[in-house]
């Protein structure tokens, strides 16, 4: 007997597993003064998590010859407290059972710097559920920055081929927002956009997310009608 291929949801964390927005926006608020400019206000804090700083910076008025050092500035914050200051959302370990008790393979896929994540999950007890926790390069300007890159990482250590369209059509990305959907795209499946962090509907459903929903409690039933969907 032929088995069906195993589904493999990916999994963003900042916005969708935990709620970074504090340790963020204090590091930003400690980098942007250090390096001499205005501090961002809340709002634009919440709007630059999510995509890589050197993409998101310089559209709030950064200099491009001082990205890598207000990075490095934010980094030095961020990973020493910075990446603690964070809750794991409500539901999250619920909605992660639920997924691995469907027989769905789970993998962190975060633009986040890969160490900086696994120090995150293995602090509030995730690791366990994760096949692999893929992230971004440190370095500025490295060859996995941003969501796309990091997916395609993914899809490597995975063993799923770029070109298996039986294999991509059993894999989903859940995340927050629009960069999340857009990555998934450039690798040729499908995103649940999750509405409960930094994203919004508009935002998610305007980048093509195939479904949004608005607890960890939906998560599961969503994978499924992903790819009942796609069966019919």
């Amino acid at each position: 007997m032929t088995h069906p291929p195993v589904t493999h949801v990916l999994l963003d964390l900042d916005g969708t597993l935990s709620d970074s927005s504090a340790g963020i926006g204090r590091s930003l608020i400690h980098a942007f003064s250090e390096c001499g400019y205005e501090p961002p206000d809340d709002a634009t804090i919440r709007n630059l998590i999510g995509p890589p700083f050197e993409v998101s910076l310089p559209k709030i008025g950064v200099h491009v010859d001082d990205l890598e050092r207000l990075i490095d500035t934010y980094r030095v914050r961020y990973d020493d407290v910075g990446l603690f200051e964070n809750d794991v959302y409500d539901g999250v370990h619920e909605m992660l059972d639920g997924l691995r008790s469907a027989g769905h393979a789970l993998t962190l896929a975060t633009a986040k710097p890969e160490h900086v994540a696994v120090r995150i999950t293995e602090h509030f007890g995730l690791t366990g559920y994760f096949r692999a926790q893929v992230g971004s390069s440190p370095e500025v300007g490295s060859s996995r920055r941003t969501k796309a890159e990091v997916i395609t990482e993914a899809f490597r250590r995975l063993g799923i081929g770029a070109h298996d369209r039986i294999a991509l059509d059993h894999v989903v990305m859940v995340g927050d927002r629009d960069h999340d959907v857009e990555g998934a795209h450039m690798n040729a499946i499908d995103c649940i956009g999750v509405s409960w962090g930094f994203g919004s509907h508009d935002e998610l459903l305007g980048a093509g997310a195939c479904a949004v929903v608005d607890t960890p409690a939906e998560v599961v039933g969503a994978v499924a009608a992903t790819y009942r969907s796609r069966q019919t």
